[in-house]
């Protein structure tokens, strides 16, 4: 019985001073990694939307119907347009990305910010390489009717070409739902 004390002490105690060690940590590093997510997500709309110079976050009552997909709407506060937080399933897990959406109700640009594609085939779809680049820059000028026909698909990507195009249809039509 005094044995099965003492370990239950000593395990205790190892647990107790390697959370309090993972707490430091977490408090120390947590400063960097917020302004370093946030850098990367103005990077991402500028990207996105580069009339756009700053952005005012829209309440989510305003897109509701949308809310399983839309994680934020942002507006443009020199009525360039806006820019439209995703997030949703692509062949290997999720994408996070960012859309944005001009005046006109039109794509500006895609951002992925997030995601979890098969090395070689999805991945390019947020890779600088030339046909990750093409495959971003085909989205751009189309509506919410746009389909897999209408770009410059990733090859060899099939499922991760057709949620980004479902995914910025989506997020078009959430922004014209605004009025």
């Amino acid at each position: 019985m005094n044995k099965i004390f003492k370990l239950t002490v000593v395990l205790f105690l190892i647990c107790a001073i390697v959370a309090a060690v993972l707490g430091e940590v977490n408090a120390v590093t947590i400063g960097p990694i917020t302004t370093r997510q946030k850098e990367k997500t103005e990077s991402a709309y500028k990207a996105v939307l580069p009339e756009g110079d700053s952005f005012t976050e829209i309440e989510p009552s305003a897109y509701a119907a949308y809310k399983s997909t839309i994680d934020k709407i942002s507006a443009a506060d020199n009525g360039a347009g806006h820019v439209v937080e995703t997030t949703f399933s692509g062949a290997q897990g999720s994408i996070t990305m960012a859309v944005g959406v001009d005046s006109d109700g039109k794509c500006a640009g895609i951002s992925i910010i997030k995601h979890s594609e098969t090395s070689g085939l999805g991945e390019v779809a947020a890779s600088a390489s030339e046909r990750g680049v093409n495959f971003r820059s085909s989205f751009i000028g189309k509506d919410e009717s746009i389909t897999i026909q209408d770009i410059d698909a990733i090859t060899g990507a099939t499922i991760t070409s057709k949620a980004v195009t479902g995914a910025v249809s989506t997020a078009i039509q959430a922004v014209k739902a605004l009025g």
